[in-house]
This record gives C-alpha cells, structure tokens and sequence, in this order.
C-alpha cells in the first residue's frame, strides 16, 4: 500500500467517524426531543398539547445537539458570549426549515390514525431527514470551520491530511 493509499485510506476513515459521531449525536438528540414530548404530553393532555410537546421537544434536542455539534463535530472553539451568541443564533435559524420537515412529517403521521400511535415513527423520520440536511447547513453557515476531508461545498478525500 502506498502513501496515497494510506492517506486516502485515513481520510475515508475519518470522515467515516466524523459521520458516525454525527448519526450518534443526531440519534441521542432525537432521545431527548422525544422523550422531552412524552413527558410533556403525560402531564399535559388539554387543548393544544402536541404542539407544546414539540415545542418543549424541539428546544430540548436543539440545546442537546448544539453542544455537541460545536464540540465534537466541527471543533468550534470560539470562546466568548458575543461568538456562542453568534453561532447558537445561526445554529436556531438553520434548524427553522429543518424543525418544519420535523414537525410536519410528526404532525402527518399523527393524524394517521385516530389514537396518534404512528406519532413518534413519524417524528424520528422527520428528525431523520432534518438532520440531514442541518449537517449540510451547519458545515457552510454556521461551523465555518474545516474538517480534515469535508469542505464546505462537498465531501473532497484529496483535501484532508492527517493530524500530526
């Protein structure tokens, strides 16, 4: 194996593990929205509680994921109330369109059936295609940091070189 073997071997295996931490981080996230609504919606049951269940759910898996993201995908260590302020307000406004593909396909499948038992398979799967995308514009609008092989336009293996 030569060394553009090799390092393309690394690079793959990086972005390998920058994905994988990323689905972990979407799907522990995911937990935390979720079970954020369930809890809401055990002690709340009156007019409008699925939409208090969401909001509750969604500020609790945005906070979660926030954290995370900054620290251990992107690497962002910007420090201070002015950059945290800055980058948690884009990180909200790039969930906006992310949260409406959640909340709709959750929404859709709550009204299913009549008891709402499809209401969580549909949350995960808007929350699936969400993350997706919020990955592409966390990478371009918010992180603007680089990382080894990801460039903020496509996935580029030549670009990446190992940590030293």
């Amino acid at each position: 194996m030569g060394p553009d073997n090799a390092a393309s071997g690394w690079r793959r295996g990086r972005l390998m593990m920058v994905y994988s931490r990323y689905a972990a981080f979407a799907v522990v996230a995911s937990a935390a929205n979720l079970a954020a609504q369930a809890l809401f919606l055990q002690f709340y049951s009156a007019r409008y509680a699925l939409a208090g269940a969401l909001v509750l759910g969604t500020g609790t898996g945005l906070i979660t994921k926030y954290v995370l993201d900054k620290h251990w995908i992107f690497a962002d260590r910007s420090t201070g109330l002015a950059a945290h302020g800055r980058a948690f307000t884009l990180y909200s406004l790039t969930g906006l369109a992310t949260t409406a593909i959640f909340w709709g396909t959750e929404y859709g499948f709550d009204r299913l059936t009549p008891d709402g038992h499809l209401r969580y398979v549909g949350g995960a799967i808007g929350l699936a295609i969400g993350y997706c995308a919020k990955f592409q514009l966390d990478r371009r609008f918010v992180f603007r940091t680089q990382i080894p092989g990801v460039s903020a336009d496509r996935v580029d293996l030549a670009t990446a070189s190992p940590e030293k």
